[in-house]
């Protein structure tokens, strides 16, 4: 009896023996917000986010695959988004270039990197829950630098820089309020959804991603092309525009830099892997400086995590939540319970005949820069008498008026950031191509504004172009 029991206590040795070589390989000690590590905490463990040649594409590595309950989740969010790399390596000059832009230009990732620290655990959280490949976690770095109220040519929105018929699609609401390609929960469930569909359609995760930058249907006509011509059809194969052909490289290119922090010319401060923000329930009508406030939040801070609402008042038909950092949600809470003032100080008010926006402005107290920012008006644009604005609310209201004018028609239309429009007549030798090109605009946003499935045009044909639209900066 003595001698089968000390054979079974061998045997277990022998078999625990990988598992605490596994548990010493991922640091266990939590990290704080604040800590800044050095290169070497920050490189992958040996093994991490490296397939076998022969591994079919969105496979997951084996470092992700082989887990023990035993093995602590990494407390470093970038490890964990490491361990989930699982797209093929691309060697190529496009992502030696972009690689080299990226290493020279250390300011603009450095702001990309902290602005992601807000979205990224929520993000890796959705990519897990779907078994998608971790490198779509880094793709609003390419798309946005993560920046959610940026705005392309295309009138492409948000960290994932939807355009508004796609957003629509997958419904992402829009109006004058708020806008959901901008709302870090609902764009990003709304993207991965995206990108889903396209993995299913394509069952190949690189046309999937080339897809969301060109359009399901210019990489179906260009695999039907190759089809027909009896040429390959994987990602490396196809003829592309050139915004879809550096798509990947680029995305490569800040894979590298991710696997390799040390590189960089700044240390990378860790993510703690753990939850960043919180939900809670947002309240009728609330003015977004009330919101910060009883967050003990600036409303630059609060702002950041609830870009979707595009006024400084939020109300009650955008998302229904509001967003805020985890150690934050207790404290609005209470304070708002103790709060017994109003919650808004904003109302709508209509121009009247012969008024003109600087009396208003005078008339409510700000000024006419400040008018036409809350209200999304551009400055070659004339208000006219009928339209309603909104502007704050003066000694002489007894309460709001929002109640009864939120949800007036001019207010359930998204706000037109593209007003300076023209109409270019097609003229014999011209291409999408050289109409963008011409007007420093893409042949997506070319598409989309005048709803063309295909590249063909005629001589004669009129096309809808957007100039000199209002872009954030990234």
């Amino acid at each position: 009896m003595k001698k089968l029991l000390s054979v079974l206590i061998s045997v277990g040795v022998v078999l625990a023996a990988p598992l605490l070589r596994a548990e010493e390989s991922v640091p266990a000690t939590p990290v704080s917000a604040g800590s800044s590590p050095d290169a070497a905490s920050l490189a992958a463990p040996p093994g991490s986010g490296n397939l076998k040649p022969d591994a079919p594409v969105g496979a997951l590595p084996e470092s992700s695959v082989a887990t023990s309950p035993l093995t602590p989740p990494p407390a470093s969010l970038w490890i964990r988004i490491r361990n989930g790399f699982a797209l093929p390596e691309i060697d190529s000059r496009l992502v030696a270039r972009h690689e080299a832009w990226f290493l020279n230009h250390p300011d603009y990732v450095q702001r990309m990197i902290e602005r992601s620290r807000l979205y990224l655990y929520f993000i890796v959280e959705e990519i897990d829950k779907r078994n998608m490949p971790m490198e779509v976690a880094l793709l609003p770095m390419i798309e946005s630098a993560y920046n959610p109220v940026a705005y392309s040519r295309a009138r492409a929105v948000g960290i994932w820089q939807f355009m508004p018929s796609t957003g629509k699609r997958y419904g992402l609401q829009q109006n004058w309020w708020y806008d959901g390609r901008r709302d870090v929960l609902a764009a990003t469930r709304a993207a991965l959804d995206y990108l889903e569909k396209l993995h299913e359609e394509f069952n190949d995760w690189q046309l999937a991603l080339a897809a969301y930058n060109w359009g399901e249907n210019g990489v179906s006509r260009a695999i039907a092309h190759n089809r027909a011509k009896r040429k390959a059809t994987g990602y490396e194969n196809l003829r592309m525009p050139r915004e879809t052909r550096n798509y990947l490289p680029k995305l490569q290119a800040i894979k590298n830099i991710i696997t390799n922090p040390e590189r960089l010319s700044f240390p990378v401060e860790e993510i703690p892997n753990q939850p960043y923000f919180t939900t809670v329930s947002t309240p009728e009508h609330i003015d977004m400086q009330v919101a910060a406030q009883l967050a003990d939040m600036s409303v630059d801070d609060f702002r950041s995590l609830n870009p979707g609402h595009t006024r400084p008042v939020i109300m009650s038909n955008g998302s229904g939540t509001l967003l805020l950092p985890v150690d934050k949600a207790g404290i609005f809470s209470a304070n708002l319970k103790g709060y017994d003032q109003p919650l808004v100080s904003w109302q709508t008010y209509t121009l009247k005949k012969n008024e003109s926006p600087d009396a208003v402005a005078a008339k409510f107290g700000i000024t006419l820069a400040r008018l036409r920012e809350i209200n999304g008006i551009n400055r070659h644009v004339a208000v006219r008498p009928g339209r309603s604005l909104l502007v704050p609310m003066n000694e002489d209201a007894d309460a709001s008026n929002l109640d009864e004018t939120w949800n007036s028609p001019e207010f359930q239309s998204p706000e037109d950031l593209y007003a300076n429009r023209l109409a270019y007549r097609v003229r014999n030798g011209d291409s999408l191509y050289s109409i963008a090109l011409r007007h420093r605009v893409t042949v997506a946003a070319l598409k989309e504004w005048n709803h063309l499935s295909g590249n063909l045009l005629h001589s004669g044909q009129r096309l809808t172009i957007y100039s000199n639209p209002r872009i954030a900066r990234r």
